[in-house]
């Protein structure tokens, strides 16, 4: 404890003009770009349909409310000022654009389901939205090989309604799936819940279609699963944000569907067990396990009490201090049951049992109720006020303890109460290292902003963890990357940005200051 609390001390006195970068980067300007101006409408107009244009400007003239959904992130913390989005239905029709915005020097800002959380696809200032969701077309799926070829602006959860009927599914599943778009889960190496399974979209992405800021098209959908012929540039575009081009066709290797899943939630008495549980789970499920979920009590507590899955018994609960969900998928329905309740049974017969509990899906309704308990967790959250979302990775060891020190360091600046930070909540994929460390407050301000930035960072850098574990950097984490990047690296990120974009007009404010 002693050392925590000097640890506090260290993080809290360093790097105290971090939130004064941070405000600078939310009020960029980019002073070289041009605003969109009504010839800039009637250019468009000449490659698009007239619904596929919604400007504020002459001839369209559209009240702003029209495009409000547009300019403000999920999560209603970050504003932007475009009074105009085009919404192309083809790659060629991106590359028009692209190329008039790079001849008068016009921002654009690419945007699939404006999802994200850290201020990526929105406008910093008046730059050009460009939503992709008119492209959403499943151009080619080859059920021998599992390749599937689609636009950008294809919804995830579509994209596993199309493939269910070939017995696959998409290598990445998120809470989001609803309405967040294949090329922004490229363009944000999106993890989500199966990472544990199925790996990143860094190996499972075969070949992107890109729209560079010069508006040439560079196609790479027709790569095979092994090309070893030079550089493999896709591997730029994905986690780029949008800053190096624009995503327009997805190649991805889709997965066979498993014949068999199931999930158990496991109540802890304490966190120490997590890192144990996860390693017998491991060994014990070994090739069947998709997934290991960590949330904290106050999480689960949330998630029920806003109709998030069925609430486990108090018998249940008693006396956790967290839960786990473990998923398995299959081929062989007794074959995986069977080892699971083995499981189960050695966890709850141990000498120093490592679970105070376990509740098995006994049917469909009661897998996606347990899985609603951990999905639910983010729209819960946003129910309770307003989320300073901290995606971060950290070592396994060290969740508890950096939500606590948070916590802690909250309360010895007096704003743990109900009307500044209500909540100081933890979950997240223990198979990564990914937590999700998130700040519950009344509603966002300057001074519960000072608080948290720069200590949670340099509460990362200590651990030598990562700012950003899956959503990338944004708007919001411009200023800190250089916890987790040194010179080195964000020189040479520099570098590729210059060559890719020496005008500057792709996603300007977001990844580098």
């Amino acid at each position: 404890m002693l050392a925590s609390r000097y640890l506090a001390r260290r993080i809290v006195s360093h790097h105290r003009t971090s939130f004064q970068r941070s405000l600078a980067t939310h009020s960029f300007t980019p002073s070289t770009l041009n605003s969109v101006n009504a010839d800039d409408i009637a250019h468009f107009s000449k490659i698009l349909s007239p619904s596929s244009i919604l400007s504020t400007l002459p001839p369209v003239s559209l009240p702003p409310s029209d495009i409000a959904g547009f300019n403000n992130d999920w999560m209603n913390k970050y504003h932007g000022k475009s009074t105009t989005v085009l919404r192309p239905r083809t790659t060629q029709e991106v590359s028009d654009i692209v190329k008039w915005c790079s001849e008068r020097r016009i921002g654009i800002v690419p945007q699939g389901g404006n999802t994200g959380l850290v201020g990526g696809g929105v406008p910093v200032q008046d730059e050009l939205i460009l939503s992709l969701g008119n492209m959403n077309k499943v151009r080619s799926f080859d059920p021998v090989s599992g390749i599937l070829v689609a636009d950008a602006g294809c919804i995830l959860e579509s994209l596993s309604e199309y493939l269910a009927p070939h017995s696959h599914i998409v290598p990445l599943d998120l809470g989001a799936k609803g309405s967040c778009q294949i090329g922004g889960n490229v363009s944000t190496n999106a993890g989500g819940l199966r990472l544990l399974r199925y790996g990143s979209l860094h190996g499972s992405v075969l070949g992107l279609e890109v729209v560079l800021p010069d508006g040439t098209i560079m196609n790479q959908l027709s790569s095979p699963r092994k090309d070893n012929t030079g550089y493999d540039l896709k591997q730029l575009f994905i986690g780029a944000e949008g800053t190096l081009g624009i995503v327009t066709g997805v190649s991805i290797l889709a997965a066979p569907a498993p014949q068999a899943t199931n999930n158990v939630v496991l109540a802890l008495p304490r966190f120490e067990n997590v890192l144990p549980l996860f390693v017998e789970v491991k060994k014990q499920l070994s090739e069947i396990l998709s997934a290991f979920e960590f949330f904290d009590r106050r999480s689960y507590e949330l998630s029920v009490r806003h109709g998030q899955g069925r609430a486990l018994s108090g018998e249940e609960i008693e006396g956790a201090e967290c839960f786990v969900l473990v998923e398995t998928s299959g081929g062989k329905r007794e074959h995986d049951e069977e080892k699971l309740n083995t499981l189960l049974e050695s966890l709850l017969e141990a000498d120093q049992p490592l679970i105070n509990t376990g509740v098995v899906a006994q049917s469909p309704a009661q897998f996606a109720s347990i899985w609603a308990i951990r999905e639910g967790i983010t729209e819960s959250i946003s129910k309770e006020g307003k989320a300073y979302k901290y995606d971060i990775s950290i070592p396994l060891a060290k969740f508890k303890e950096v939500v606590d020190m948070t916590r802690d360091h909250l309360q010895s600046k007096g704003l743990l109460r109900d009307d500044a930070v209500r909540h100081v909540v933890g979950y997240g994929h223990v198979g990564d290292g990914n937590l999700h460390l998130n700040v519950v407050a009344a509603d966002y301000t300057p001074e519960i902003q000072a608080a948290l930035e720069p200590f949670v960072y340099e509460l990362v850098a200590s651990h030598k963890g990562s700012v950003s574990a899956e959503h990338g950097i944004g708007l919001m984490k411009t200023h800190a990357l250089h916890y987790s990047k040194d010179s080195v690296n964000i020189e040479w990120m520099r570098k590729i940005k210059q060559l890719f974009d020496p005008r500057g007009i792709m996603n300007p404010g977001k990844v580098l200051e």
